[in-house]
């Protein structure tokens, strides 16, 4: 009677390893599958999605005078209602500033600008350029017709209409999500079950916590910025410094790219109102502002509220402004840390289960006391930033002992 041998045979050992390779692949098929399809599906739905997208970034807004009209006694709906005219009569009295201003320096910023275009003609004609007269007409025509066919020079009535629609679906939106936002997730949790309800009731008020955080740390940011670049501009004596300002703010938003854009405009603005020189000191008044903001004030007001690194950013921005224009990257960063919530989440309960992390102390009905009590904002970032900061170290264990 012959002994089996010690070790499995080869083809035993290659068919083991080719049957994983394919159970593998045959998830990954599924996975990239249902990723399509959801993308085919948010595609189509991406008119009714927006809106809802963006009452949720408004709420983050004005949740905080919301709470605090709320523990001042007011009625939701009442509270909700004075939030909203409160946020709209700040819009207002903005822009009644900003119109008089616009209104009078526009038609001369006109002028200038057309000016300085025939000036920079000219310059690219002489040396070192020696670009012929028609091959700039060539490249100004080509310009302006991919702007004609892009519908960037004139979008009509229609983008306007649709802007409007899109406006008052937001406010009705955000006005249900201030008043009843408390009892969606009760709802949700009565639908999928105490358990599923557990870990859902976690994830969604990681991703508010978070969504706010950022909202509001980015909101600090772009406020600085346009506030020194605006005072740079002003003391430079550029035209509308102050509209010039409020498009920096907005522009912060889009990080990166709406910095960049913001900036550009400021200076092309100095050079056609004020002269090469004076587009010089702008240029230098944006980037020194913009490098303060985005080496330190900037990072210390993101670093622990999301932790995301910039090739994530860029990457977000890039995929979220080919797929969906200018929104989809104003709505990549947001979208990037609600992915980084949820991926941390389930690091997080993988390490549990291993034994490698310990979750905080629960109470007695089994509810955590730093997630139920989200009416207190520094809770809610003190619990959120104690499991950023534990992420990376968590992390670098799994991979030591792996090793």
């Amino acid at each position: 009677m012959s002994t089996p041998p010690p070790y499995p045979d080869r083809a035993t050992v290659i068919a083991s390893g080719i049957k994983i390779l394919a159970a593998w692949c045959l998830r990954l098929m599924i996975i990239v599958a249902a990723t399509y399809l959801v993308g085919i599906v948010l595609w189509q739905t991406w008119r009714g999605v927006l809106p809802i997208a963006l009452a949720l970034i408004v709420c983050t807004v004005l949740y905080p005078p919301f709470v605090v009209l709320r523990k001042l006694g007011v009625h939701p709906g009442l509270a909700a209602f004075l939030t909203i005219v409160g946020s709209f009569t700040a819009i207002g009295v903005l822009l009644r500033i900003m119109a008089p201003q616009v209104g009078r320096q526009s038609q001369t910023l006109y002028y200038q600008a057309f000016e300085g275009i025939q000036r920079l003609q000219l310059w690219l004609q002489g040396p070192p350029f020696n670009l012929d007269a028609e091959d700039l007409s060539a490249l100004i025509n080509r310009a302006v017709n991919w702007l004609q066919e892009g519908g960037l020079l004139f979008s009509g009535l229609g983008f306007a209409s649709s802007a409007l629609i899109t406006i008052g679906i937001i406010v009705v939106l955000t006005f249900f999500f201030l008043k009843d936002g408390d009892l969606f997730l009760p709802w949700l949790s009565g639908i999928v079950g105490p358990r599923i309800g557990l870990h859902l009731t976690e994830v969604l008020h990681r991703c508010w916590a978070t969504l706010g955080g950022f909202i509001r740390a980015q909101a600090i940011v772009s406020l600085v910025d346009a506030v020194f670049i605006g005072l740079g501009l002003a003391i430079l004596g550029v035209p509308m410094a102050l509209a010039l300002a409020v498009l920096t703010f907005v522009a912060g938003f889009i990080p990166i790219v709406g910095a960049f854009v913001a900036g550009a405009l400021s200076v092309l603005v100095a050079l056609v109102s004020l002269g090469f020189t004076e587009a010089l000191i702008a240029l230098a008044i944006v980037l020194v502002v913009q490098q303060v903001e985005s080496n330190i004030l900037a990072p210390l007001l993101h670093s622990r509220a999301m932790n995301l690194h910039p090739v994530v950013v860029l990457v977000s921005i890039t995929i979220g402004g080919s797929q969906f224009g200018m929104m989809g990257a104003f709505l990549a960063v947001p979208v990037a840390a609600m992915v980084a919530v949820l991926m941390r989440y389930l690091n997080e309960k993988i390490a549990q289960r291993t034994g490698e992390y310990v979750a905080p102390q629960q109470d007695s009905a089994g509810s955590n006391p730093a997630v139920d009590d989200f009416g207190d904002s520094e809770n809610i970032a003190r619990y959120i930033c104690s499991y950023v900061s534990l992420a990376p170290k968590k992390v670098a264990d799994i991979f030591s002992r792996g090793n």
